[in-house]
């Protein structure tokens, strides 16, 4: 025969768990309807206690998590590309899922994706180094939050020896591939360097499988390449305004007096113009998109 106080507990968990949920849902509800009726203007006074949630969960905090690491996927997707979209609940949301589940990998790394873009997303890479520190702290063997926070040193703050630091420790660790390595060395050696912002985005295309961070990759990819181009073609036309006493009006020029061969096209197929100050740029019909200077990127954080 059982013992009534032993199966209690049992119980006790069994009427829990229904009854959490059912709470859960209601609270979601609430915070949706509430969302609706305040706007994003006060979006930032919702679920801001992780703690609470957590002592509320009875031990339910992976599942708990996976509840909102999915709220914080759907937030984000509807406002992704969205013209002046606020990101508001965007840093709660992702706080409470690494409060929960403080080993959530996807959590740390596609977070700080959503925090750092600042066209695609809430344009904090402040945040988004804050949040890959805590999961390294959380999970210290993970090679890749290394690597993440690497490139966010070094793409959005251009912090150049912490970028290098990342990179070298993240080699360290067992698994790590020799690229981290390959990274420490030569962003220490030449910071900002096209072919180092090259190589980078390269790796991040080809080991990612969701397709707006591939599609991103390749974009910057392609403005990374119309970049030096750009810059190549202005060192040529310095060299043509030395020999011809003003700037060429055009590439065919350049083609013309020997100094270029044949018309250099961008990413897309679209040659370079000139515009009156000498410099070359993209035409106006083209879809390639070059990264924002150093200095407007350093500018997203303030």
């Amino acid at each position: 025969m059982s013992d009534p106080s032993r199966s209690r507990p049992l119980w006790t968990v069994l009427v829990a768990v229904p009854v959490l949920f059912v709470a859960l849902a209601a609270l979601q509800v609430r915070i949706d309807a509430q969302a609706r009726a305040m706007g994003d203007e006060r979006e930032e006074l919702l679920l801001r206690s992780p703690a609470t949630l957590k002592q509320i969960s009875l031990g339910y905090d992976s599942l708990l998590a996976d509840l909102y690491w999915t709220r914080a996927i759907q937030y984000y997707g509807e406002r992704m590309g969205t013209e002046h979209a606020r990101f508001d609940l965007l840093w709660p949301l992702l706080d409470i899922t690494t409060t929960l589940d403080p080993r959530l990998i996807v959590a740390y790394r596609f977070g700080a994706v959503f925090l750092s873009e600042p066209r695609l997303g809430a344009g904090r890479p402040d945040l988004a180094v804050e949040l890959v520190h805590r999961g390294i702290a959380e999970n210290p063997l993970e090679w890749r939050l290394y690597a993440d926070l690497g490139f966010l040193y070094y793409w959005w703050l251009q912090d150049y020896p912490n970028a290098a630091t990342a990179y070298l420790e993240g080699s360290k660790i067992p698994g790590a591939p020799p690229l981290l390595k390959i990274m420490a060395a030569r962003v220490a050696e030449k910071g900002g360097a096209f072919e180092t912002s090259r190589m980078i985005w390269l790796e991040i295309y080809q080991s990612s499988k969701d397709p707006r961070v591939r599609n991103r990759a390749l974009e910057i990819l392609a403005g990374l390449r119309a970049e030096e181009d750009e810059s190549h073609l202005d060192e040529i036309a310095e060299t043509y305004k030395q020999r011809f006493g003003r700037y060429p009006a055009t590439t065919a020029e350049l083609r013309d007096s020997g100094l270029l061969e044949g018309i250099p096209v961008d990413p897309v197929g679209y040659p370079y113009v000139f515009g009156p100050d000498g410099k070359s740029r993209l035409d106006p019909n083209s879809s390639v998109v070059i990264p924002a200077p150093v200095k407007t990127r350093r500018s997203i954080s303030k």
